[in-house]
């Protein structure tokens, strides 16, 4: 239960000094306390609904990691609270299904820009407008897969807000979602997740800073959506590597 109080966050469930600048962000509570065991003297902040955070250390780096549940309107919601008490730099740590032959399952994905092809952020701003993560995140991430040894991929990702909506799924509208399916393949898409839209569009509005990085664990080009859980703990450790990267460029 979350106290309804000014200074405390109505959704997520914190208030200024929480958390720290940098903010990373998994769909699923479950992986939070898995991303926080990485960090030093690591502390539960607070959990309420779906939004799960922690506050720790990484290299005597403030971060936190706040999870965001399922999807665009969630993540939206996360993203502008936290925004509101202090925190300016986001990554997502999440999965996705691969849509290219040469991302393969246990590949990690840093996203470049989003297919807006979901619900929230239209609520923003006009379609024509982009999804866009920032170029420093994404650089440091990059860097980061790359100083890892982490076999990485970096390119455009798709942001859906249904799930079951591709292949042999009798929906009405079957044909219509297998053109587009067609489509992202044939432009070069890289993957499929839910979440990345939101977080680079409010990101961008709000005039702070954000990237992704993704666990690749299906084949959704080959009807295979989910196959195995693996490539997390890279992504983590690929995030966290960002993290210091931004921070020393910081600093100087």
């Amino acid at each position: 239960m979350t106290d309804i109080s000014p200074d405390v966050q109505y959704h997520i469930g914190l208030k200024e000094g929480d958390v720290g600048r940098y903010v990373l962000l998994p769909g699923d509570p479950g992986r939070v306390p898995k991303i926080a065991a990485f960090f030093d003297d690591a502390e539960e902040m607070a959990f309420n609904r779906e939004y799960r955070t922690f506050t720790g250390h990484v290299d005597g780096i403030k971060i936190s990691c706040t999870s965001t549940g399922i999807g665009c309107p969630s993540t939206a919601i996360a993203v502008e609270e936290l925004i509101r008490i202090g925190a300016d730099t986001f990554i997502r740590i999440g999965t996705a299904g691969s849509l290219q032959p040469e991302v393969d399952v246990g590949d990690i994905c840093v996203t470049t820009a989003s297919v807006r092809e979901e619900g929230t952020t239209r609520q923003y701003v006009p379609l024509s407008y982009p999804a866009v993560a920032d170029l420093d995140v994404t650089w440091a991430l990059r860097e980061g897969a790359r100083k890892l040894g982490v076999r990485n991929h970096c390119g455009i990702g798709h942001c859906k807000d249904a799930f079951f909506i591709e292949g042999d799924c009798g929906l009405p509208i079957e044909k219509e979602n297998d053109m587009k399916w067609e489509a992202w393949y044939r432009s070069n898409v890289l993957s499929t997740s839910m979440e990345a839209a939101a977080l680079f569009v409010v990101a961008s509005i709000k005039r702070v800073r954000a990237g992704e990085v993704l666990a690749i664990i299906g084949r959704t080009y080959s009807d295979e959506p989910i196959i195995a859980k693996v490539g997390i703990d890279e992504a983590i450790r690929t995030a966290l590597e960002a993290v210091k990267i931004l921070e020393a460029q910081e600093r100087g």
